[in-house]
């Protein structure tokens, strides 16, 4: 099952998807509620799903309130080699990689953040804008990882080679951040770090990139990202940490608008998003939703 936000006769409701697409209401509000829980309670909020949705419901991005999104940067051996051919700066990159403090930054407010099916956006001031492929964990409140969703890390490689502190420009602007299609139940993967992840870049009637790995390559744990998100945060209605990825095209490579990007996490889910230029215009309807 999916953990879900959605849209049907006009009100939004957090539900569970059922593997053959029936969708159930939860008795919460809204998924930041749900992650202000400890975990055994949020499992029991979720097998305790109501009846059947019965009309045509409209999937959303699963996350909202006050919950926030973080990324990991330079966690994989191809993001240490990718950010060293970028930048003017590559030390700091193989610093990172072999410290013991991850690189962590803020990614997207809740309203912000793009759904499965909804645009991408690529800065129309960056030469080189790529999808970010990776494994996204769901937060509770104290930290402890109670599921799991696909995200895509949208980045300008040419902002950030330019200078490594111009890496909130390159990382977070309209469009930059997609996560769903929902969140699967930590309690239904047996085994988060032995999870492939693949990514389809779709051009036209052809195929402009596509790519594979697997979070068994990762070189932090999982546990050890989230307990340094939370050393200094406090996160009243829990996190999204999207945990870096192995999968960064070569610097030849852009991302085109008219483009759809798919990534695929195995277990969890594939998250899909046409590419659009990221215009303040482009983006506005994310305010008003």
């Amino acid at each position: 099952m999916l953990i879900i936000r959605y849209e049907t006769a006009g009100a939004v409701h957090v539900g569970v998807a059922e593997d053959d697409g029936t969708v159930r209401r939860l008795g919460v509000p809204s998924l930041g509620l749900l992650l202000a829980l400890p975990t055994d309670e949020i499992r029991s909020v979720v097998e305790r799903s109501g009846p059947a949705e019965d009309g045509a419901v409209k999937r959303l991005p699963p996350v909202d309130g006050q919950t926030e999104v973080w990324a990991s940067g330079v966690t994989y051996v191809r993001s240490r080699a990718a950010r060293r051919e970028e930048s003017q700066a590559p030390d700091v990159y193989s610093l990172v990689y072999d410290a013991e403090r991850p690189e962590l930054f803020f990614k997207s407010a809740a309203w912000r953040v793009c759904g499965d099916g909804e645009p991408i956006g690529i800065r129309p001031d960056s030469a080189v804008d790529v999808p970010e492929p990776e494994l996204a964990l769901v937060l509770n409140a104290t930290g402890r990882i109670v599921g799991y969703t696909v995200c895509d890390d949208v980045s300008s490689r040419s902002i950030e080679g330019e200078n490594p502190l111009y890496l909130p420009q390159a990382k977070v602007y309209a469009g930059s951040c997609a996560l769903g299609p929902g969140i699967r139940p930590a309690w239904e993967v047996p085994d988060a770090t032995a999870l492939g992840i693949g990514v389809v870049v779709r051009r036209g009637s052809g195929v402009a990139f596509e790519g594979t790995t697997s979070t068994s390559l990762l070189h932090r744990t999982l546990d050890d990202l989230a307990a340094y998100l939370f050393r200094s945060m406090h996160f009243p209605e829990g996190a999204i940490l999207s945990t870096g990825t192995g999968l960064v095209p070569a610097l030849d490579f852009t991302l085109h608008e008219g483009d759809v990007v798919e990534i695929t996490v195995d277990g969890v889910g594939t998250l899909t998003n046409p590419v659009v230029a990221a215009t303040p215009a482009a983006f506005a309807w994310l305010a008003a939703r």
